[in-house]
């Protein structure tokens, strides 16, 4: 068992990662940063100027903002001035109302909000928010992660000045994991200190049931969980593991005031990590203990892959999820840490390269692709089969194998994350 020190680490990091959000994160935060600003300016401003990095850019373009039945980073930023409150965090757009999106509306159409790209160097995730009232002046800036502040300031005084986060670094490097650390916590740790991580289940759990209720999205949860879905995919447990993710995700990306658990400040990439193991313990008549503990390894194996990959990155943040969730349901197969390991290498030699183009609707589908890849790497490691260091991106060690993965994601794929910003910004419209 992991010593009692290092335990109340790891809890620590799960818990600052596995958090409540409402809507897509991208937005969310950057309604977060103009809440802040709202506040610390003391009163609704008269102008918003908002600067984001290209990353904050892409993701926030085409999601749908909860509760407003509208897509896009401008009702966002008016909403978190009108009706945002800093201290929900993640759920800051929980008290917007049909009257104040109204209100969000005439206050665009006033051109009261400005959203540009951040120029010079910054954080992957950077949001910059400068409001302003009748000669007063405030500015707050996030950075490295969707809810860390970093700079405060009113009319010129420095309020906060933090070291800027880095989003491909803060986390596990204070805690030094390998996927070894990880497959022993979550196996060995005293149930009573990892219970926690069922509210995942519960939340996320509960947004799929209200996520069938209306047409969101794409409707791809629904279309599984119809005739047609299931005359052709069956009706079994590999489609309603496929049907109860993505219905929960087409509800997020179209703006559904539902609220889910995230990972590592993405709302998919806590849906991705949770429902395959939930669903997967249900049918496979696992124990309330073994789901448990399959979800903190879920869970903790992908927050341990993202912090070296970065919170942002051209890399589909669905590809680290589901290699969470293979980890898990590998778990409730009655796999030992070494087909987890396989299973991981499965993932990898499939998925890597899945590109990353903003947060959308058609997320549902990137996460279903994950999620199906999952249950496939998860069969084949329970077998004892698994992509090996002759292959591709596998190297016998498994965390070098993840490393490698996260080097692609992080570093190689910088440039195809410009050129799909460029594709992005650049349509021509119909």
């Amino acid at each position: 068992m992991i010593e009692a020190e290092k335990r109340k680490s790891i809890i620590d990091l799960v818990k600052r990662e596995v958090v409540p959000a409402m809507g897509c994160t991208e937005p969310i935060a950057v309604a977060l940063c103009v809440a802040k600003a709202t506040e610390v300016l003391g009163y609704t401003p008269e102008k918003i100027n908002v600067y984001l990095s290209a990353n904050m850019l892409k993701n926030a373009m085409g999601v749908g903002i909860p509760g407003t039945g509208m897509v896009g980073l401008p009702i966002a930023v008016a909403l978190g001035a009108l009706v945002g409150k800093s201290e929900y965090q993640l759920e800051v757009l929980r008290d917007v109302t049909p009257e104040a999106v109204e209100h969000g509306k005439a206050y665009i159409a006033e051109n009261r909000v400005s959203v540009d790209l951040k120029n010079g160097e910054c954080d992957k995730l950077y949001i910059e928010a400068n409001v302003e009232t009748c000669g007063d002046k405030a500015k707050v800036v996030i950075s490295g992660g969707h809810t860390n502040f970093v700079h405060i300031e009113k009319n010129g005084e420095v309020i906060l000045s933090a070291q800027t986060g880095n989003s491909s670094t803060c986390g596990v490097a204070e805690v030094g994991l390998t996927l070894r650390d990880v497959y022993e916590f979550a196996s060995t740790t005293p149930l009573n200190e990892i219970e926690f991580i069922n509210d995942a289940a519960r939340l996320n759990t509960e947004a799929s049931r209200l996520a069938l209720l209306g047409n969101y999205g794409h409707e791809l949860g629904k279309t599984l969980s119809r005739p047609l879905g299931r005359g052709i995919m069956g009706d079994s447990m590999f489609s309603h593991i496929l049907s109860a993710t993505s219905s929960a995700c087409d509800a997020r990306m179209a703006g559904a005031m539902i609220p889910v658990m995230s990972n590592s400040g993405s709302g998919n990439q806590g849906i991705a990590a949770t429902l395959p193991v939930v669903v997967f313990g249900k049918e496979n008549h696992n124990t309330e203990e073994e789901v448990t503990r399959a979800l903190m390894l879920s869970h903790l194996t992908a927050i341990y892959i993202k912090q070296s990959l970065g919170r942002l990155s051209a890399l589909c943040g669905c590809v680290v999820a589901s290699t969470g969730s293979s980890c898990g349901i590998t778990y409730l197969m009655g796999g030992t840490y070494e087909q987890v390991a396989f299973a991981v290498k499965n993932m990898i030699a499939n998925l890597v390269g899945m590109v990353c183009d903003g947060a959308k609707p058609s997320c549902a589908l990137k996460v279903s692709s994950g999620v199906s890849t999952a249950v496939l790497s998860a069969m084949l490691a329970i077998q004892n089969k698994h992509v090996t260091s002759v292959e591709g991106l596998i190297e016998d060690d498994v965390d070098r194998s993840i490393r490698n993965m996260t080097r692609i994601g992080a570093e190689g794929m910088n440039e195809t994350d410009r050129m799909v910003l460029d594709i992005m910004t650049h349509k021509e419209t119909l």
